[in-house]
């Protein structure tokens, strides 16, 4: 699928996005779980650019409840650990779609770990005829693998379905900066960087793997604010906003 060149006339210049949310952005501001005046904000934000016309897939993190790499340090097997996350990653993704469809989104969730009970098991031409069909789909559990973050998972599942941009949403920061600056307020924000320049200088995007699929398959990353409202349409209209990583010009 071809990307849209132009974001002007009110015509979103994206048909086919991938949005990648952490599980941070799902929880209140103090403490884990789930913060539901959350979800039900960024169901909205998600109604309005659905109602675009753009077809809509999501990757949501679990660091609101765990993170598998957290326990592994603790003495924890790595690939029970990670498999208690990618379940996390569920509860998230049935959590936003009961929020969506409380504002009017038909959604499904597809999870690659089959629960049948809960959700439809990730198959990718059923995943592209949902979005044929103007439905919202979350994709759950991963990869269904473990040593894979939920980054990888969406970078996997972007380029499976025909995604023509990653839009990376952040719950704390703005961009992609030099330095954390949350603790250094002088740290240095970027319009644009190449895949390579965010491997050579270890910047905190996405996971090494998920950086390279993406770089492999010249798919480009847009990360961004989500706090700030309206964001997400922004970035799919073609709005300068945050940081784009993609090939060098």
């Amino acid at each position: 699928m071809a990307e849209v060149q132009s974001g002007l006339n009110g015509k979103p210049r994206f048909s086919r996005i991938l949005l990648k949310l952490s599980g941070e952005a799902l929880a209140p501001a103090q403490g884990s779980g789930l913060d539901l005046d959350a979800l039900a904000e960024i169901a909205l934000e998600i109604k309005e650019v659905a109602a675009l016309g753009v077809q809509l897939a999501l990757v949501i993190g679990a660091g609101n409840f765990i993170r598998g790499i957290d326990y592994e340090a603790r003495g924890m097997d790595r690939s029970t650990a990670d498999q208690m996350g990618m379940l996390a990653t569920v509860i998230n993704s049935l959590a936003l779609q009961n929020a969506l469809e409380h504002a009017g989104v038909v959604t499904r969730v597809l999870s690659a770990i089959e629960m049948q009970a809960l959700c439809e098991p990730y198959i990718r031409r059923r995943a592209v005829r949902h979005l044929e069909k103007g439905r919202v789909i979350i994709f759950a559990a991963g990869t269904g693998n473990p040593y894979f973050t939920t980054d990888t998972a969406a970078s996997l599942r972007a380029m499976e379905i025909g995604a023509e941009v990653i839009l990376k949403a952040s719950h704390a920061v703005d961009g992609v900066y030099d330095r954390d600056p949350m603790r250094e307020p002088g740290a240095k924000r970027f319009d644009r960087l190449t895949y390579i320049e965010v491997l050579q200088k270890n910047l905190k995007v996405m996971d090494s793997t998920a950086i390279s699929m993406c770089m492999d398959n010249r798919l480009p990353i847009i990360v961004f604010n989500l706090r700030k409202a309206g964001n997400i349409r922004r970035a799919v209209m073609g709005e300068q906003i945050g940081t784009r990583v993609e090939s060098a010009p």
